[in-house]
């Protein structure tokens, strides 16, 4: 295989990937002793680049096999990337506390070489000391080992916690025989639980805790005590509650991982772990972060009290007078309707998946000055992907895969994941940037194709915007280039920045058109969509107030010796934000991947960190054309071709001119403007 070819997923055998990883470890170690024992003075090409080498190396195994454990899972690929996790682990832990090598690049950052360096290979470097402070190279002895002991036991319980979301959401179905029983619900959604029903060899119709099954139920039918049944389902996923109680407890693991975070930083000398955590964010301290957070959730409480009043007005009215946790999706969706005479489901025959896709790389093709096109004969993980070339002047920059449609043994929810990075090889060549692109929308049936829903396609634009800001990076030097080395709280910039477009009248005929007659989506229908934009916008922005404030709360805590105390930490924060609480049987931190297994502990703010930064970058396009090349140039170069090769912050303002102000996010969502952060 040469540097740029693609992943040859059907030569991936699941049982040696263990051994195959041992052996390239191994390999690996040999090759960073030597580096370390080379006796010239240390340079860049002695040192850093041998050291890239071997990074890459080391990525290029574990992304597919770590795209397959999440979109194919199963017992072959769980074993495997639980064998595999482990190694790798205990890998990183010891080159983070190799001394010599810590001590060899410390002497290249000192040394003149270091300020003839471009920028790019000075940030890495840089980055590089950072991160063997943060992995504990200055611990030692016992402190040393119980570091390395914390990360590998961190690793397992990530992993374990992940393996029980998706068995609980996997192992809960209901099979509901007659369609009365589903009255309200669309008929596109019928279909989708038919067509399920049947791939079981069941008749009738068969309900999951998937989100294309669960949460049309919740939002359309009209049947009170199935909308019940399901909430609980859903919110007592991996808990010692529900219908599953026990089967996949969550509640052990989320506390002993706290505990362990909290010890590993304090180990490092940080009061808590939130601090541990910001050592390599934008933000720069606790109390910026609650600040930041507590100051749109004051802006933004007073109207998501007046929806919810309006809400609760409106289900009165319909006969409801104590309005439930199941109840709120169901009556939202019909007081949008009386409203804004739309919905979700109205909209989606207008919003066929190949169409907006189409539109998608239209879009970012003007805008970028890219073309994208499908490849051909390549070698796929499953019959659902599909791989892509970026282009521009016939020059190919990047792939990318599409995986788009739910079903069994795949993770839920959408991402993007780095398949391979952008760097410099010894011959001169690039290597180029590869991503994966991950949903979990409705997948076609025998009698149409696959229909979105105008949520989906914001989620579809989102995770385009993180592979845009991979794929379209021009920085050589593998460590940041792409979304490597990038702020966390900067990550989400580019993909809620090109969500915008989801809403501009000008561009929605190029994704939408009638799955039937071509038809583009009449002009009363769109009128009613942008006018319900910001419908509920103040309870949507509170509820992600809550899920931050109770995340970044939860890890400045200096102990927590039990669940009970996890759960008082929400419920202090629910007091405080939300304006309905939910019943006590919720468990909804025992799903919460993000943080206990996605990477976001103690930054889930950075989504609402990086509105506001992709709302001020928006309104740049506001002001000179929402389609301007110029603009759109402008973003590539400053934001999407310099990856994490300088600070966020810098190269915001290289971009917008200045410093970020919350204004925009505050005016998009209907809500008074504040302060910048």
């Amino acid at each position: 295989m040469t540097a740029n070819s693609l992943p040859l997923f059907s030569s991936l055998d699941p049982q040696q990937l263990a051994a195959d990883c041992e052996a390239l470890l191994n390999t690996t170690r040999q090759s960073v002793a030597a580096v370390v024992a080379c006796a010239a003075e240390p340079s860049w090409q002695n040192l850093m680049a041998p050291l890239e080498e071997i990074d890459d190396q080391i990525g290029r195994f574990w992304a597919p096999l770590s795209h397959c454990h999440s979109v194919l899972s199963g017992d072959a690929w769980r074993s495997a990337y639980s064998a595999c996790l482990p190694l790798l682990t205990a890998y990183n832990s010891e080159m983070g506390q190799n001394r010599p090598l810590f001590e060899r690049v410390k002497q290249l950052a000192d040394s003149a070489e270091f300020t003839a360096l471009n920028g790019p290979r000075q940030q890495a470097i840089r980055h590089m000391l950072r991160d063997f402070t943060l992995s504990g190279v200055a611990l030692e002895g016992d402190d040393a080992a119980r570091f390395s002991a914390i990360a590998q036991r961190l690793s397992e319980l990530s992993t374990a916690f992940s393996n029980n979301v998706l068995d609980a959401t996997d192992g809960w179905e209901k099979h509901i025989e007659s369609a009365a029983d589903l009255a309200g619900v669309p008929a596109t959604v019928l279909d989708n639980l038919r067509e399920s029903a049947s791939v079981k060899g069941y008749s009738g119709y068969r309900l999951s805790l998937d989100i294309p099954s669960y949460l049309p139920i919740m939002q359309y039918a009209d049947n009170r005590a199935l909308r019940e049944e399901l909430y609980q389902a859903y919110v007592t996923r991996a808990s010692a509650l529900g219908p599953q109680a026990g089967k996949w407890d969550n509640g052990p693991l989320m506390l002993e991982i706290l505990q362990l975070r909290q010890e590993q930083a304090k180990l490092l000398g940080f009061s808590n772990y939130a601090a541990y955590s910001l050592a390599s964010k934008m933000a720069e301290s606790n109390q910026q972060v609650i600040g930041f957070l507590e100051e749109l959730a004051v802006a933004s409480k007073p109207m998501a009290e007046r929806e919810f009043a309006e809400l609760q007005v409106f289900a009165a009215g319909h006969g409801v007078s104590d309005l439930q946790a199941w109840d709120v999706a169901y009556f939202s969706e019909k007081l949008k309707e009386a409203s804004f005479a739309i919905s979700q489901e109205a909209l989606r025959p207008y919003f066929p998946a190949e169409k907006v896709i189409n539109g998608l790389f239209k879009i970012s093709g003007q805008l970028f000055d890219i073309e994208i096109a499908a490849v051909d004969a390549v070698d796929l993980w499953h019959d659902d992907g599909q791989c892509y070339r970026i282009s521009r002047g016939g020059e190919i920059l990047a792939h990318f895969y599409l995986d788009l449609y739910a079903r069994n043994n795949k993770r839920g929810g959408a991402w993007m994941a780095n398949a391979r990075g952008r760097r410099i090889l010894d011959d001169g060549t690039v290597q180029q940037p590869v991503a994966f692109l991950v949903c979990n929308f409705s997948p076609p049936t025998s009698e149409r194709p696959s229909l979105l829903t105008h949520n989906e396609v914001t989620t579809l634009f989102h995770e385009f915007g993180h592979g845009l800001h991979h794929m379209l990076t021009q920085i050589d030097c593998l460590s940041v280039s792409g979304i490597s080395g990038v702020a966390w709280d900067a990550v989400e910039l580019p993909s809620q920045f090109l969500e915008n477009w989801c809403w501009e009248k000008s561009v929605i005929p190029d994704i939408s058109a009638h799955y039937q007659s071509g038809e583009a989506l009449p002009v009363d229908m769109l009128d009613k969509l942008l006018a319900a934009k910001n419908f509920q916008s103040g309870m949507q922005m509170l509820r992600q107030i809550e899920f931050s404030l109770f995340d970044f709360s939860l890890h400045m805590q200096a102990d927590i010796s039990s669940e009970g105390e996890v759960d008082a930490v929400l419920q202090t924060i629910r007091e405080r934000v939300a304006v309905f609480q939910p019943p006590v049987f919720n468990r909804f931190q025992n799903s919460f991947s993000h943080i206990f297994a996605g990477g976001y502990a103690a930054g889930y703010y950075s989504y609402k960190w990086a509105e506001v930064l992709s709302a001020d970058a928006f309104s740049l396009f506001e002001e000179q054309g929402v389609m301007n090349p110029e603009v759109g140039e402008k973003f590539r170069q400053e934001i999407l071709e310099r990856g994490g090769s300088e600070e966020a912050a810098v190269l915001f303002k290289n971009f917008r001119g200045r410093a970020p102000a919350n204004d925009a996010l505050l005016r998009h969502a209907g809500i008074t403007a504040g302060k910048g952060v």
